[in-house]
């Protein structure tokens, strides 16, 4: 089974078992678990594909949060040729890694 998942305007394909990263969120300390509402569309092997207007009513898919981390440094550059401009500046997407451990719905 697989569920189209929308988070932080970005829409992911997930199934059971899959380990994923999305943005960084404020949460509480305590807490082990994710859980995602906004679910566009859910489909499996043995039945059709459900496609929400625009989301699904009752079903969400649960994630445990694995780790927080930052991604690789992405380098953008500024450059205008002949006019001695030159820029470059670093950036670091942080992120929450999380395992999806179920699909209601």
């Amino acid at each position: 089974m697989y569920a189209i998942i929308e988070d932080s305007g970005t829409q992911i394909k997930v199934a059971e078992g899959d380990v994923i990263k999305v943005d960084l969120r404020e949460l509480p300390e305590d807490v082990a678990t994710l859980t995602f509402d906004r679910v566009l569309a859910v489909g499996g092997t043995d039945d059709a594909a459900r496609i929400g207007d625009p989301y699904l009513e009752g079903t969400k898919v649960t994630a445990d949060i694995i780790e927080e981390g930052r991604d690789k440094k992405v380098m953008i550059t500024k450059f205008k040729r002949r006019k001695g401009y030159l820029r470059r500046k670093g950036h670091r997407q942080p992120y929450i890694q999380v395992k999806i451990t179920s699909i209601q719905g």
